[in-house]
């Protein structure tokens, strides 16, 4: 039995907590440590949705056949939580879903990984000028600045980038959508997606996520705590591989089941105050028509 690619878009705020302190952040996101990217790791996407199914009723039997126990390892295993598309600030318009070169190959090697391997990113190597911007045909016709200087311009936090129009990110962008359990948002995609070099992607996944002032009041109402909390914006758009370890395993099907019939799945800190809701969606290829 092939695995499934599930996308988690974020619908609030999401704090993958590394647990330490990292220069002046008190509680930052946690990082791939080769590439700093965010990402959630296996044991907290598999402890959340332990919680699911847990919580839901999947029944005791086959959430310790699926997760394992003390004596046996369970039968499905779960990749990361990795790094798609993340919003950027804009000063032209409405913020732009940023990605890069070596995601969008990562994505394609994870495709191929549940045998499907009609997405191809072409024999020759992406290379993007530092300070340009590849996007799609739509993006180029209807995101542009009035201003006739600026016409072939984007803006991402302080950075200029030139509008390079090129047809691959057409493609990418029909690949993407099916992660995102919305209509409405995956019209946008198109619209709005931006692929930059890796090195710069890099500063904006690195440098450019909210952070959050918070403080501990006591009971006199003046401060006993004060903490900055570094979070992934409402909107980014990640993805997890779950993988059954047996070929045709039935408990795995109903999981499969189980899960695409639930499309919201909580991870990370500060779930009370709100934070972690990821709207899921098993990826499935569009439908050309």
């Amino acid at each position: 039995m092939n695995g499934r690619i599930m996308g988690l878009f974020a619908e609030t705020s999401i704090h993958p907590g590394q647990g330490k302190q990292q220069g002046i952040l008190d509680l930052p996101v946690a990082r791939e440590s080769w590439t700093e990217y965010p990402y959630i790791p296996g044991s907290a996407v598999k402890g959340a949705f332990r919680e699911k199914a847990v919580l839901e009723e999947f029944g005791e039997e086959k959430i310790n056949q699926v997760f394992g126990e003390k004596t046996r390892a369970g039968e499905m295993g779960f990749s990361d939580a990795r790094l798609l598309l993340l919003p950027v600030r804009s000063l032209n318009g409405h913020y732009y879903w940023v990605t890069c070169p070596y995601l969008i190959e990562r994505f394609q090697r994870d495709l191929e990984m549940i045998e499907e391997k009609d997405f191809h990113l072409g024999d020759e190597e992406w290379v993007i000028k530092p300070s340009h911007a590849w996007v799609s045909s739509d993006l180029k016709a209807k995101w542009i600045s009035p201003n006739q200087a600026a016409r072939n311009q984007i803006y991402l936090e302080e950075f200029t980038y030139e509008l390079i129009q090129r047809p691959e990110i057409d493609e990418v962008g029909a690949w993407i959508r099916p992660l995102i359990k919305h209509p409405s948002v995956r019209k946008r995609v198109s619209k709005q997606l931006v692929v930059i070099s890796d090195d710069e992607f890099q500063y904006f996944a690195k440098f450019t996520l909210p952070i959050q002032t918070k403080n501990r009041l006591n009971k006199k109402k003046t401060s006993e705590s004060l903490w900055q909390e570094e979070n992934l914006p409402p909107d980014t758009l990640m993805y997890v591989l779950l993988m059954p370890r047996l070929t045709n395993s039935t408990v795995c099907k109903d999981f499969f089941a189980f899960v695409g019939e639930r499309p919201y799945l909580k991870i990370g800190g500060n779930e009370t105050t709100g934070l972690g809701w990821f709207a899921t969606q098993f990826w499935a290829k569009e439908d050309p028509k």
